[in-house]
């Protein structure tokens, strides 16, 4: 799998973020039986950013943690031969990130690979719609999570 990993912060440094976060989707992608010639990326911005991203693509001007853009949606381009499938773009709020983990009590690191692997479900059409889509989700994030040793105590 490649994870393309942007920062759009200037005064942050999130590689410390990129090991987890790869770990992370690989172990998702196991669990969905995903091939190993996935791409996504994932695009660190502040608060202003995801709320300008929720607005203009989803009619809520506010911000919010996490936002997931899957690239087909509609499947229909495919992947040609030799191509990675690309499944789409997440973006996170770093400062969102840091707020959400002091408001649960645990540290932030946890709480940026749960977004991650969070917006890597919903490229991979999981939703929390209704209460038994929100219970499959979550029981995957924390599947995905505890093997991380990151699970929640």
């Amino acid at each position: 799998m490649e994870i393309l990993i942007n920062n759009e912060l200037e005064a942050e440094d999130v590689s410390c973020y990129e090991d987890l976060i790869a770990k992370g989707f690989a172990i998702a992608s196991r669990l969905e039986g995903l091939q190993d010639s996935t791409e996504v990326s994932v695009t660190f911005v502040d608060d202003n950013t995801i709320q300008m991203l929720n607005r203009d693509y989803r009619g809520i001007d506010a911000p919010t943690d996490v936002l997931s853009f899957p690239q087909d949606d509609e499947g229909g381009f495919g992947v040609l031969d030799g191509m990675p499938d690309i499944l789409g773009d997440i973006v996170i709020s770093l400062q969102r990130a840091r707020d959400q983990a002091a408001d649960y009590g645990h540290g932030v690191e946890r709480e940026v690979v749960y977004l991650a692997v969070h917006g890597f479900f919903h490229l991979l059409g999981y939703d929390h719609h209704s209460p038994q889509e929100q219970s499959l989700m979550r029981e995957r994030e924390e599947k995905v999570l505890g093997e991380l040793s990151l699970g929640r105590d």
